[in-house]
This record gives C-alpha cells, sequence and structure tokens, in this order.
C-alpha cells in the first residue's frame, strides 16, 4: 500500500546511480545498493542546507568506495544551480547588493 505518509530511505553513502530523466518532473532519481530509489525535489536541497551537506559528504563516500559509477555529475550541477539562485539572494537580504 503507498501513502503520502510512506518513508523513503536511500543510502547516501552506497549511491549507485543517479538520474535526471526529461520530462515535466526534473528531479534527480537516487539509486542505492539495496535497489531503493528516491526521487528528490531539489528546492528541499536549497531550502536545507545542512540536508544538502549530508547529500554531499553521501556522495563522497559513495564515489571513495566505488560504487556511485553514474550521475555524481548531475548533482554537481544541481550544487551549481543552487548556488547561483541562492547567492543573490543572500546578498539581497543583507544589503550587500
Amino acid at each position: 500500500m503507498r501513502t503520502p505518509w510512506r518513508r523513503r530511505l536511500v543510502r547516501t553513502d552506497a549511491l549507485t546511480a543517479v538520474r535526471q530523466y526529461d520530462g515535466p518532473s526534473t528531479h534527480p532519481v537516487l539509486r542505492d545498493v539495496h535497489g531503493n530509489r528516491l526521487e528528490l525535489d531539489p528546492r528541499i536541497l536549497a531550502a536545507e542546507p545542512l540536508l544538502r551537506h549530508e547529500l554531499d559528504t553521501g556522495v563522497r563516500r559513495s564515489l571513495q568506495r566505488g560504487t556511485l559509477c553514474h550521475g555524481a555529475d548531475v548533482l554537481d550541477r544541481l550544487g551549481h544551480r543552487i548556488d547561483g539562485e541562492t547567492a543573490p539572494a543572500v546578498l539581497r537580504a543583507s544589503g550587500l547588493s
């Protein structure tokens, strides 16, 4: 049974692939060595810097362990996009721009 409250867990330190498909939903899809799958809304990462840090740490561990074979570039591009959107907002809020 699927409910909106179903908890989805993905081991970010054991990722095998990150994909971003074209279409109505361009959210990255993370897969781990256990077969778990999670579609990630980029707005959550933009709003939660700690969560983004945890994801980055897990991706680095997956790369070090050799489990992440596909898609590290997807998360890299996403990080650059979030940084590009966040930096101007921070400067405006601090009165520096």
